[in-house]
């Protein structure tokens, strides 16, 4: 079976359908995998997506290329805040970089 991350590197899951799949694990009861492990990810980049959902697209980027959150952070974390939506996005997501000493 495959997980949500791999579902949306290979086309067949967007990005905002995240939320159906975790109203989806808690529906089913005969899932035996933890949350994180069913959305296709580990527990540090689970805990990063819980409290700063905008990064999911790192996450996605950084299975894709096979490489880490923190590897995929470290090479975009300028033009992340750069592509942000608004400035008031820009400001959150240089607050949050700066807050777990990515800039």
């Amino acid at each position: 079976m495959s997980n949500f991350i791999e579902m949306c590197i290979n086309g067949e899951a967007l990005e905002d359908e995240i939320d159906d799949f975790v109203d989806k694990w808690h529906e089913d009861e005969s899932l035996d995998v933890e949350l994180h492990t069913y959305l296709g990810m580990n527990w540090e980049d689970y805990s990063i997506w819980a409290t700063n959902p905008s990064v999911l697209r790192f996450i996605i980027a950084a299975k894709k290329r096979g490489t880490t959150l923190s590897q995929e952070l470290d090479d975009q974390r300028y033009a992340m805040a750069a592509r942000a939506g608004s400035p008031l996005e820009t400001e959150r997501i240089t607050t949050w970089l700066k807050k777990i000493g990515k800039i």
